[in-house]
């Protein structure tokens, strides 16, 4: 009896409803990349991450797991086991977004260096056959533009090598793609040599930004309002996608479309 008691026990936990924070298998985004994507703390403000937002256009069911890194290159997120840790969090069904380039092509800092057709490529390839192994989902994204002009006014491609094989990658194996470099470009395109600066750090003293209170000039990381609308752009790429996660990109997503700052990260 004593057995048959237990039996029911266990099949009554079984079958209660999951708590509102567990999430089902394939419900959960996973985020490797760097500092463009990463998550910051509200003493950094307006400092923001695309990947810091990205929830706030998807329904509430789904988890986003943002394991980006400021600093961080292929070559270094194997080294120090964070790709590892990505893995160890993925369940099958689930979709990992996968952002690299800035840092990889960064010859100064040998540690974070990755060639673009050998080792970048490599190590890619890597990360895209681990999640399918693991049974989950890998979408690649080309590196996001930084506000970078050619001589004829228009937004250029900073890491174009780094582009090129995300592209050619993609293609070859099949691997779904979110060409962030051509959206992120168009993007500061439409709002101009001026009014992108809005969406990078550029505060002076006077703006007492709290992350920065002598004044920042950065054309690489966002603000709030960048990272908002970087992340628009990404989940816009991926609704556009063929997978099981593209059904639960929010059609309409107000949070990330603002023109103006909330003055905080959190959605609304």
């Amino acid at each position: 009896m004593k057995i048959a008691r237990k039996a029911v026990i266990a099949l009554v936990a079984l079958l209660a409803p999951l708590p509102a924070q567990a999430t089902r298998p394939g419900d959960t985004i996973l985020i490797a990349g760097d500092s463009t994507a990463s998550a910051y703390t509200g003493d950094r403000y307006p400092q923001t991450g695309w990947g810091q937002m990205l929830q706030c256009g998807l329904t509430p069911d789904v988890r986003v797991l943002n394991h980006a890194m400021g600093g961080r290159s292929t070559r270094t997120f194997l080294g120090e086991g964070r790709w590892q840790a990505v893995l160890a969090d993925m369940m099958p069904g689930d979709t990992v977004l996968i952002q690299f380039g800035h840092n990889d092509a960064y010859r100064a800092k040998p540690e974070r260096w990755a060639p673009a057709r050998t080792d970048y490529r490599d190590n890619l390839l890597r990360f895209i056959w681990d999640v399918r192994i693991a049974g989950g989902h890998p979408v690649l994204l080309t590196p996001v533009a930084r506000r970078s002009f050619a001589a004829d006014g228009r937004a250029k491609a900073d890491f174009a090598d780094y582009s090129a094989v995300v592209r050619e990658l993609a293609a070859s194996t099949d691997t779904p793609l979110i060409d962030l470099e051509s959206l992120s470009r168009a993007w500061v395109d439409r709002a101009g040599r001026d009014g992108s600066k809005a969406y990078y750090l550029h505060y002076s003293p006077q703006d007492h930004a709290p992350g920065f209170p002598k004044g920042v000039d950065d054309d690489t990381h966002f603000s709030e309002l960048g990272a908002r609308q970087v992340a628009d752009l990404v989940a816009g790429g991926l609704k556009a996608l063929n997978l099981p996660i593209s059904a639960k990109v929010l059609a309409s997503r107000p949070a990330l479309t603002r023109t103006t700052p909330l003055g905080r990260t959190e959605c609304q």
